[in-house]
């Protein structure tokens, strides 16, 4: 069966894909793709014609090629890294984090602080945790381990000790103590109050932080994603990531996002910009030296809005439910409504200056007060900057009043979600709803009803906060239903979705939020060859088995990255 035109000149194909299904939605099914010079030059038969001697025959063996998954919001080299140290991650219970804390701690018995990461907060009671607990198996040295979230850290006495945090240590700006009745701290930090501890802790060197981003490329190209938006560093990290492109060892388009301090960006705006020129002309000087890999650029900014429902940190726009906030009350009106970081007088002004200077704003905003306040800020830098495809992004878009459900698409933002967090886990039943109310709880992740309205809707993981790979997202966002199967029906299912529009969302709708042609993302002639090769014809998986379908290879512009071969 032919194809549209091979569009793609005489010669052979350097790689051809056959004996599978080319996921094409709408389009005539063809088996066959070719792909030169790091492009797609054909499909169907017009590809099985570009086979030569020397092309590399793909047989997809009755499995799928799709564009390759797009991370809209990961943290790679932060996660990378993290993993060389503790690793908590799906502990089962505290008692499993204290095991493999001890056996951290015993093997690493001349490091000066014990650190790990990943620990789910919905096993603690509130989500808060004690230092008396820690203290069992960590008593000699400092200890501080970070949740899943990465809003709270859970510290031992000696942690509190030398940080010098006690009872009279006043609250830090945008961050919470927690501690008990008579006022002293029982070893959980919330948000800012984490960074108590940075003046005591070692610092990470850039030879760790690139072996870190090493794992952290190694798992996304496991997982089938061609880009991922880094979505916190600094300038000052830009050296471990670059040493890693140098070596040619960058197997996905990276682009990195700067955070922005609310009291100190004017004097971080300049070290941005240079960084942004400085990557830029590394990737041209990468290319004109014949280093393979993908493009590490530095485009974009992120603003912390706010914090999490889970820790009672994320700004809503009515109280937390009694006794379930973090304990800031708003002067306006008295009441707990979380931390918002930002005045908008401030954040306008700081947006309206990234924006001007050309850079991407990337946006954490979690509570529905949080979300309207990002709105409203984009649509004055709009008007104070004038028109421009700046495609700002609200990342996690959890909480959303219906009322502003519209704005997304008037103003064009990007509602970037982490769908693996669509679904009624222990987090959302012992945390999340108990914080909000039943009637809130309802606005939780509304991916169908942006799609509705015709938000552009990018896709991410947050990893590690939760597992990088796009298949486990995307069996949630068609299904709203527990790795169990709860509930039958799905969790709030007028918010499920189609498999194409899930799949679009972690191609199509990542690449868009990027800044990349519309198109990118799609299988099609002409397109760049960002592809992954799956185990599974998707058209023949039921939805709960989604993911479990094994990644058999990913290419980036042609080459492959992972897979044998």
């Amino acid at each position: 069966m032919g194809t549209t035109g091979s569009g793609g000149g005489s010669g052979a194909a350097e790689v051809l894909f056959v004996g599978g299904a080319i996921w094409r939605p709408g389009a005539a099914p063809v088996h066959a793709l070719a792909v030169r010079d790091g492009g797609i030059v054909a499909l169907g038969d017009d590809a099985r014609a570009l086979r030569g001697r020397r092309t590399e025959v793909v047989d997809l063996r009755g499995g799928s090629l799709l564009p390759g998954f797009r991370d809209g919001h990961l943290h790679p080299l932060a996660g990378g890294t993290e993993s060389l140290d503790c690793d908590l991650v799906d502990s089962a219970d505290v008692d499993e984090v204290l095991r493999r804390l001890a056996a951290h701690a015993a093997a690493r018995p001349d490091d000066p602080w014990i650190l790990g990461y990943g620990y789910p907060p919905e096993i603690l009671p509130g989500g808060v945790g004690r230092a008396a607990l820690l203290d069992r198996v960590v008593a000699d040295r400092p200890c501080a381990l970070w949740s899943s979230d990465h809003h709270m850290v859970w510290c031992n006495s000696r942690a509190l000790q030398v940080a010098g945090i006690d009872a009279a240590s006043p609250e830090p700006p945008r961050g919470t103590i927690v501690r008990d009745e008579q006022g002293v701290p029982v070893g959980t930090l919330l948000e800012e109050a984490e960074r108590l501890l940075e003046p005591s802790m070692p610092p990470r060197d850039d030879a760790k932080e690139a072996r870190g981003f090493r794992v952290g490329l190694e798992r996304m190209a496991s997982a089938g994603l061609v880009f991922g938006q880094d979505a916190w560093t600094d300038p000052g990290r830009y050296g471990s990531y670059a040493r890693v492109a140098d070596e040619g060892a960058l197997t996905a388009d990276i682009d990195l996002a700067f955070k922005v301090e609310p009291d100190g960006w004017r004097e971080q705006l300049d070290a941005f910009i240079e960084t942004r020129r400085r990557a830029a002309a590394e990737v041209d000087r990468r290319r004109a030296d014949g280093v393979p890999g993908g493009a590490l650029t530095a485009t974009t900014v992120k603003f912390f809005v706010d914090g999490v429902i889970e820790g009672g940190t994320a700004h809503l726009l009515e109280p937390y439910e009694p006794g379930w906030g973090a304990g800031h009350l708003d002067p306006a009106c008295g009441h707990d409504h979380g931390i918002a970081n930002w005045t908008v007088e401030a954040f306008v002004e700081a947006a309206a200056a990234c924006d001007a200077a050309g850079f991407q704003l990337h946006c954490h905003a979690i509570g529905d007060a949080a979300i309207r306040r990002t709105l409203d800020v984009v649509e004055a830098v709009a008007a104070r900057n004038g028109p421009r495809d700046r495609r700002a992004t609200i990342a996690h878009t959890h909480l959303v009043h219906p009322d502003d459900v519209p704005r997304f698409a008037a103003l064009g933002v990007v509602a970037n979600l982490e769908p693996l967090w669509a679904q009624r886990n222990v987090i959302m039943t012992d945390l999340t709803e108990p914080r909000l109310g039943p009637a809130r709880s309802r606005w939780q992740y509304p991916i169908a009803s942006l799609l509705r309205a015709g938000a552009p809707v990018s896709f991410g993981s947050d990893w590690p906060v939760s597992s990088h790979e796009p298949l486990h997202g995307i069996e949630v966002a068609v299904t709203r239903r527990t790795a169990d199967g709860q509930p039958p029906q799905g969790w709030l299912p007028d918010e499920r979705i189609t498999l194409e529009q899930a799949i679009d969302a972690y191609t199509r709708g990542s690449a868009f939020q990027a800044g990349h042609d519309r198109d990118r993302g799609t299988l099609a002639v002409g397109q760049r060859a960002d592809l992954v090769a799956l185990q599974a014809d998707l058209d023949a998986v039921t939805p709960d088995e989604l993911g479990h379908v094994p990644v058999t290879g990913t290419w980036v512009a042609g080459r492959r990255v992972y897979g044998p071969g």
